[in-house]
């Protein structure tokens, strides 16, 4: 389910992605302002939008599943 919150963290996220200090700090800040249940699906479309350029950064932060 897509909420406001979500939709404005993707947001900042794909903004700031040029650089790799704003895009953790914004990362970190968006972890903190999403609620639990969005966390699985903006992790999905973190590694899918990011994982290649970002992807030291998002296992930092979502440990990934071996």
């Amino acid at each position: 389910m897509k909420t406001a919150m979500l939709e404005y963290v993707k947001t900042i996220l794909q903004k700031v992605s040029f650089n790799a200090y704003l895009f953790e700090r914004e990362l970190k800040k968006g972890i903190r302002y999403l609620m639990p249940t969005e966390l699985d699906e903006f992790k999905d479309w973190c590694y899918a939008t990011f994982g290649g350029s970002h992807q030291p950064i998002l296992n930092r932060y979502f440990r990934p599943a071996y």
